[in-house]
């Protein structure tokens, strides 16, 4: 038992190590207009939406270079969600969720990233309502 305890804790320990070396761009408070919902009237009445992403950096190279090509263009990132939001319908915030998180990490080659999708007052005195997911790529 004591073995396999160990070997738990390093792997936990290596996958820690892992994201120290991970550079991460945030996009915050992003708003969005999309149909999303279930009820008809969602189905016909566009909302607005507030997204906040972290995306792991393919490399670090632009932190060496200061060259923007070797950098993630986070206008680039947010405009194409928007394109892709704007052009269709979602039923739920975890498959919007997911839609987005799909995006980043195939068009954009992130290794990980962390998507938050909330409806903003969707429900009676609160402020919104919502979804995080993180997804990441098979190293």
């Amino acid at each position: 038992m004591r073995k396999r305890r160990i070997l738990l804790e390093c792997v936990i320990t290596t996958k820690q190590l892992k994201r120290l070396d991970m550079d991460i761009i945030f996009i915050r408070e992003l708003k969005v207009v999309t149909l999303i919902g279930i009820y008809e009237r969602e189905k016909r009445v566009p909302q607005t939406l507030q997204l906040d992403l972290e995306i792991a950096l393919p490399n670090s190279r632009a932190c060496q270079s200061d060259d923007i090509n070797d950098a993630l263009d986070y206008a680039q990132v947010a405009q194409h969600i928007q394109t892709v939001l704007s052009e269709g319908h979602f039923s739920l915030l975890e498959t919007l969720a997911e839609h987005i998180a799909q995006i980043i990490l195939k068009d954009f080659n992130a290794p990980w990233v962390k998507v938050s999708v909330a409806k903003l007052q969707a429900i009676r005195n609160c402020k919104m309502v919502g979804i995080s997911i993180e997804r990441g790529q098979a190293v």
